[in-house]
């Protein structure tokens, strides 16, 4: 496998493990709102923002890669 291949898989692990994590992410937001703590489910909140933000990053890196020769 060259390097090329190992970045491509490298980047899907990191996409498929923060989507692992943004499941709990959420459970535990709802949990936040249930024990009525808006502040820390608002911060939970802006948390899976910004994994969700930082996923599509990967994406698009993926992808970039992918349409290189």
């Amino acid at each position: 496998m060259d390097e090329k291949q190992k970045l491509s898989v490298v980047i899907e692990h990191w996409i498929e493990h923060n989507e692992s994590h943004l499941g709990e992410y959420r459970k535990w937001a709802q949990k936040a709102a249930e024990m009525d703590l808006p502040s820390v489910k608002r911060e939970i909140d802006e948390a899976i923002l910004m994994l969700s933000q930082l996923d599509a990053r990967l994406e698009k890196a993926l992808n970039a890669l992918k349409a290189t020769p």
